[in-house]
C-alpha cells in the first residue's frame, strides 16, 4: 500500500526579526503571507513596490508538524516537491535532506532515516533570493552582469523566474515560496517518475502510441502496472530493478480521433491511465501531427507550422504569468485568461522565457482550448553563467521540464530562450569581448538542445527567438527572410505605424505597443490625486522607462489631445489597437510569405501600463475587442501603397475552403453621411491572401474617410475604414451618441445606441468588471446598436460611460 501525507495548508513563517505567531498558507508566497497578516500594505497599491521589497532581502522559514503512526514510520519515504522557489535547504526533524536550488525542478528527497513515529517536524528555509544571487554572482570566472529590465540584481544567477526582479512591465518583489506539489510519500514496490508519449503516424491512418513509464525503486521487486487509454487497458507484473527501471507499451489506435488547433477543428483527446499499485498517473492526449516548415524558398527560408499535413496561419499572444505573486492566481483566472483568448480568433500563444513553466492543468487548458503552444526554455534577455555547475543544473531542469509536458498536443515548438543573442549586444562587457560570451551562450544554448532530444527526440527544437535558423547568430530582429522576427521599430524606435509595412516577417513572434490599463483599475491603485499621467504613482506602475511619454508623443502624431486623463487612457487604448492592427492586416495580406504574428502580449501580472490587450484580472482593453476582428478567420484588409497613391483591399481566408466575398466600399464625411463608390464580388481561394479591388486615394475626398462593409460565404460579416491623412487632421462635429440602459438578468445589461453622426471608436466602459459582446467600432449617422455587458458580479448594478473620438478631444 502506498501511503501519502499531503503537506498542503497552513504552515508557521518566520524571519528574523518579524513577528512571532505567523503563517502561511501552502502552496503560496511569502508576500501574499504578509500582506493578508498587515505585515506589509498592498505591494500592487500606490507606491508600496518599494516598501516591500526588503522581503527578499531575508531569509524565510515555513514549518509545520504532521504525525506518523508506530505502525506506518517503517518503509521507504520521500518528499514529493516542485515549484520551489528558488534556494531552499529543507530539514525534517532537524535534519537536512534536500537543498534545492531550481524553481523549475521537481525534488524527491530520501527521508526515511529522519523520520520518527508520533510527532515529526518538516521546515524548509527559503534563502533570500538577492543574497544567494550575489553569492553564486561573485564565483564567475567572468563578468556576468544583468538586465536593466531588473531592479532588483542577481537574478541571472538563479534558476527562477526572471521577471520576479522586475521587467519593462512587472513589479520587482524577487518573491519566495512553494507553488505546487508538496506531499510526504512512502514507496512500496517502485513509484512513477516519469510517464512519456510518442506518436508514430502511419501511412494507412492508424497510430502507434508508445507510452514509457519510467519507475524508481530503492530496491529490485515486482511491481502491478495498469496501462489505460480510453477504455482499452493492460495490467501486468513487471520486474524493476533497483534505482530506474522504463517500461514500454504501444496502443495502435486504428482510427484515430485527431486534435486540431482552435479555428481548425476539433480537439479530440483521449485519456491515458499508468497506475503502479495505488499510484495513478493521468494525461490528456490529443493525436496530431506538427511540422516546422523551414525550407528554402525565393524570398529566404519558410517558417511555418504543418499541424495534421495543413499549413496553419498562426494568431496570437504571448504569455506571461497569470500573476507577479502566485498566490493570487488560481486555474480559474487562467482559463478565463486563455478562453479570452480562443474568443479573439487566437490559435497560439507563446510562453515567454523570463516566466514558468506552467503548471500541468495550464497545458491541459490549452489542449482542451486548441490553443498552440510556443513554449520557450526559461532564459531571457540575459547574459548567464556558464560554469559546469550551472550547465548541469539546466540539464536537469530540461529533462524534467520536457518529460512532464512533452506529451501535449498543445505545444509545438520548443525554444531555446528569448533574445539572449541580442543580449550579447547589451552589455559593455560583452560587446567588447563577443567572442568569449558567444561561446558561453553556445554552451548554454547547446546544453539545452541536447537534453531536450535525449529526453524527447521528436520533439521540435528552434534555438532562440528571434532568430534566422540553428546556428546563425545574426540581428533577427529586422531580417525578414527567414526565421521568426522580434520586431520593436514602431515602439522603442518611435517609428511611425506606417513602419510596419517595411518589412516582411517569416514569422513575427513578438511585436507591440503600450496602452494605460483601464480607468477601473486605475481608480483601484491610486488616489484620486495621482490619477495624472505625470504623477509618481502612475510612473511606478509604468515600467518601460519613457513609456509614458511616448505614449503621449504618438497622440500627437495621430490624434487631437485628449481634454482629461480617463480620456487620455481611453485614447491610449484605441492607438494601441490601432498600432497592432496596421501590423496584423498588412502581415496577413503577405501569406504565405508570413504565416504568424504573436502579439507582445496577451496578459498582465499587475495593474500597470503595458502592452497587453487584457488588464490584469482579464478585463478585455480595446484592443483585445479589435484583434477578435482583425484576427477573424476571413476578413478584409486596406493596404495603402508606399506612396499613398492608393489602396488595396486584401481578402484574407486562413480557412481550407473557397469562401466568397463581397464588400461595399463608400465614403463617409464628417456628418457621417455615406456616399457610395462601388461593390465588388470574388472568391478568396483556401489558406490565401488576395486582391478585391483597388481604390485610388484620389477617389476620396477631402474630409471623408474610406469605408467599406463585407460579407462571407463563411458567415460573418465586418466593417472597416481607413484614414488618408491623420485622425487628427478630422475637423469632427458632435457624434450626437445617446444611450439607454436595461437590466436583462443573470448579471447582463443591455446598452442600446444611437449616433446622430459620425462616432468613431465608440466605447463602453463599465465600473464594475465584466465584457461587453462588442466594443471599439463605428457607428455612421443614424444607425443604431445595442451592446450586452455581462458582469463578472452578477449582482453588481454598473454605471457606463461612453467615449467616442470626438468627444474624448472636444472641450466643452
Amino acid at each position: 500500500m502506498t501511503h501519502l501525507i499531503d503537506l498542503s495548508g497552513s504552515w508557521s513563517l518566520a524571519a528574523e526579526g518579524q513577528p512571532e505567531g505567523l503563517t502561511i498558507a501552502l502552496p503560496g508566497d511569502v508576500h501574499s503571507a504578509l500582506q493578508a497578516q498587515d505585515i506589509i500594505p498592498d505591494p500592487y497599491f500606490g507606491k508600496n513596490e518599494e516598501l516591500v521589497q526588503w522581503v527578499a532581502r531575508k531569509d524565510w522559514t515555513v514549518s509545520r508538524r504532521f504525525d506518523l503512526p508506530m505502525g506506518v514510520v517503517e518503509g521507504d519515504w520521500y518528499l514529493d516537491l516542485d515549484y520551489v522557489d528558488t534556494v531552499a535547504t529543507i530539514r525534517v526533524n532537524g535534519v537536512v535532506v534536500a537543498r534545492t536550488d531550481n524553481c523549475f525542478r521537481r525534488y524527491r528527497p530520501d527521508v526515511t532515516g529522519a523520520l520518527r513515529p508520533g510527532a515529526n517536524e518538516i521546515a524548509i528555509t527559503l534563502h533570500s533570493p538577492v543574497a544567494e544571487g550575489k553569492k553564486i554572482y561573485d564565483t564567475q570566472p567572468f563578468e556576468v552582469p544583468w538586465s536593466a529590465n531588473c531592479p532588483i540584481p542577481y537574478g541571472n544567477m538563479l534558476r527562477k523566474p526572471q521577471c520576479h526582479f522586475g521587467w519593462d512591465w512587472n513589479i520587482a518583489l524577487a518573491p519566495s515560496g512553494l507553488y505546487g506539489t508538496m506531499a510526504l510519500k512512502k514507496i512500496e514496490t517502485a513509484r512513477i517518475e516519469h510517464v512519456t508519449v510518442s506518436q508514430k503516424h502511419k501511412k494507412d491512418g492508424s497510430v502507434e502510441l508508445d507510452v514509457a513509464v519510467t519507475l524508481y525503486a530503492r530496491d529490485p521487486g515486482t511491481a502491478p502496472v495498469q496501462f489505460e487509454l480510453d477504455g482499452w487497458s493492460l495490467s501486468r507484473d513487471c520486474g524493476v530493478s533497483a534505482g530506474e527501471t522504463v517500461l514500454h507499451h504501444v496502443f495502435v489506435v486504428e482510427k484515430p480521433r485527431l486534435w486540431q488547433p482552435a479555428g481548425s477543428g476539433a480537439q479530440e483527446l483521449y485519456t491515458l491511465k499508468v497506475s503502479v499499485g495505488e499510484e495513478t498517473v493521468v494525461k490528456s492526449i490529443g493525436l496530431r501531427t506538427v511540422e516546422l516548415l523551414t525550407d528554402p524558398d525565393e524570398a529566404g527560408s519558410r517558417f511555418a507550422f504543418r499541424v495534421n499535413g495543413q499549413e496553419v496561419f498562426c494568431k496570437g499572444a504571448n504569455w506571461i504569468p497569470a500573476d507577479a505573486l502566485f498566490s493570487r492566481m488560481s486555474p480559474e483566472k487562467t482559463e478565463a485568461l486563455l478562453q479570452s483568448a480562443v474568443d479573439a480568433n487566437m490559435n497560439m500563444i507563446r510562453i515567454w522565457g523570463g516566466g514558468f513553466y506552467e503548471h500541468d492543468w495550464f497545458y491541459d487548458i490549452c489542449d482542451r482550448l486548441g490553443l498552440m503552444v510556443w513554449q520557450d526554455f526559461m532564459f531571457a534577455c540575459n547574459l548567464y553563467p556558464s560554469t559546469p555547475a550551472f550547465l548541469d543544473n539546466v540539464a536537469h531542469e530540461v529533462d524534467y521540464q520536457v518529460k512532464r509536458l512533452g506529451h501535449h498536443a498543445s505545444i509545438v515548438l520548443w525554444c531555446g530562450d528569448n533574445e539572449l543573442v541580442g543580449a550579447l549586444t547589451w552589455f559593455d562587457c560583452s560587446r567588447k569581448d563577443r567572442d568569449r560570451y558567444l561561446v558561453a551562450y553556445d554552451r548554454l544554448n547547446r546544453t539545452i538542445e541536447t537534453a531536450m532530444q535525449k529526453a524527447a527526440p521528436d520533439l521540435i527544437w528552434w534555438p532562440s527567438s528571434p532568430s534566422c535558423g540553428y546556428l546563425n547568430f545574426g540581428d533577427a530582429w529586422h531580417a525578414d527572410g527567414a526565421g521568426d522576427m522580434h520586431f520593436w521599430s514602431v515602439w522603442h524606435e518611435n517609428k511611425s505605424f506606417d513602419h510596419y509595412r517595411t518589412v516582411k516577417p517569416r514569422f513575427c513572434s513578438e511585436f507591440g505597443f503600450q496602452s494605460y490599463t483601464s480607468n477601473l483599475l486605475i481608480n483601484q491603485f491610486a488616489d484620486k490625486k495621482d490619477v495624472n499621467i505625470a504623477s509618481p504613482v502612475m510612473e511606478v506602475h509604468q515600467k518601460n522607462p519613457g513609456g509614458n511619454e511616448r505614449i503621449a508623443g504618438t497622440m500627437f502624431r495621430y490624434f487631437r489631445f485628449p481634454k482629461d486623463f480617463a480620456n487620455f487612457v481611453y485614447l491610449s487604448q484605441i492607438q494601441q489597437g490601432l498600432a497592432i492592427k496596421t501590423a496584423v492586416d498588412y502581415w496577413r495580406s503577405l501569406k504565405p510569405h508570413c504565416m504568424g504574428t504573436i502579439i507582445w502580449q496577451l496578459n498582465d501580472t499587475w495593474p500597470v501600463a503595458s502592452w497587453a490587450s487584457l488588464d490584469y484580472g482579464g478585463n478585455w482593453k480595446a484592443m483585445h475587442y479589435q484583434a477578435r476582428r482583425f484576427f477573424e478567420p476571413v476578413t478584409m484588409v486596406a493596404i495603402p501603397s508606399a506612396d499613398g497613391a492608393e489602396i488595396e483591399m486584401r481578402m484574407v481566408n486562413d480557412l481550407t475552403d473557397n469562401i466568397e466575398i463581397s464588400a461595399d466600399f463608400y465614403t463617409v464625411d464628417l456628418t457621417g453621411a455615406r456616399h457610395p463608390l462601388r461593390s465588388a464580388k470574388a472568391t478568396c481561394r483556401p489558406d490565401k491572401a488576395m486582391t478585391l479591388e483597388t481604390i485610388a486615394a484620389t477617389e476620396i475626398p477631402a474630409d471623408h474617410l474610406l469605408f467599406w462593409d463585407f460579407r462571407t460565404s463563411a458567415g460573418n460579416e465586418g466593417r472597416g475604414h481607413h484614414v488618408v491623412t491623420t485622425y487628427k487632421a478630422l475637423d469632427l462635429a458632435p457624434a450626437g451618441l445617446i444611450h439607454d440602459v436595461r437590466p436583462a438578468g443573470e448579471g447582463r445589461w443591455h446598452i442600446s445606441l444611437h449616433a446622430a453622426g459620425l462616432a468613431l471608436f465608440v466605447m463602453l466602459e463599465a465600473d464594475v468588471a465584466g465584457r461587453f459582446s462588442d466594443n471599439a467600432f463605428d457607428l455612421l449617422s443614424g444607425e443604431s446598436r445595442t451592446i450586452t455587458f455581462t458582469a463578472e458580479d452578477s449582482s453588481a448594478t454598473p454605471r457606463f460611460v461612453v467615449r467616442d473620438l470626438e468627444s474624448c478631444q472636444a472641450v466643452e
